[in-house]
């Protein structure tokens, strides 16, 4: 009993730092542009907590990232999602919500899956999932707002889906799934030693 309580109470402590970092950083993120998009360095935060807590926890994270992201367009901080959200207010709410949230719950189901067999394997399959569901569904999500993309964004001669694979996802989505490949797993041995210590 008093260990399962020392087990929760460790989760809540890792919860709270790990919101305190995807406030940070997506804060500091959203300022660095590369087309109309930023970088999503919480992904990292994002992953990891999918590893930590698991499934539950990386949605959790997830889902406030998307709230974050929601947030900036809706009061023109974020000029591309604040475009799409002036002309589909629900589908747009649905896409940030929807790819944080599911970026968040992959890394935390591959790990648990993966993790019984091989937890090295299982934290870089984790940390690649969360930019790859990250940048995969804004993209299928953004092909239901083509319409506004084609008015506002898409240059002339050009389609929606080369915007949103190179102009939008290109570089973006390289840098993320590097830095989360590189970062997570690391950060993910790291945290698991401090975690035996403190079950013990």
């Amino acid at each position: 009993m008093e260990k399962n309580a020392r087990v929760r109470i460790l989760h809540l402590v890792q919860m709270a730092i790990l919101i305190a970092l995807i406030i940070v950083m997506q804060s500091v993120g959203s300022t660095i542009k590369v087309g109309p998009t930023s970088f999503s360095l919480v992904l990292i935060p994002i992953a990891l907590g999918g590893m930590l807590v698991g499934k539950g926890g990386g949605a959790l994270l997830g889902l406030i990232f998307g709230v974050m992201t929601l947030m900036a367009g809706v009061t023109g901080q974020d000029f591309f999602t604040q475009v799409l959200f002036q002309d589909h207010p629900l589908l747009t709410a649905l896409i940030c919500l929807g790819k944080g949230t599911a970026a968040g719950f992959g890394a935390g189901l591959v790990y648990e899956l993966i993790s019984k067999k091989n937890k090295i394997a299982a934290g870089f399959l984790a940390a690649a999932s969360a930019p790859i569901l990250n940048t995969g569904l804004f993209i299928l999500g953004a092909l239901l707002v083509s319409d506004t993309l084609s008015a506002n964004f898409v240059a002339e001669g050009s389609t929606v889906i080369y915007f949103l694979v190179i102009g939008c996802a290109g570089i973006n989505f390289i840098v993320e799934f590097l830095v989360n490949l590189v970062v997570s797993p690391g950060l993910n041995m790291v945290v698991n030693v401090v975690t035996k210590n403190f079950r013990k």
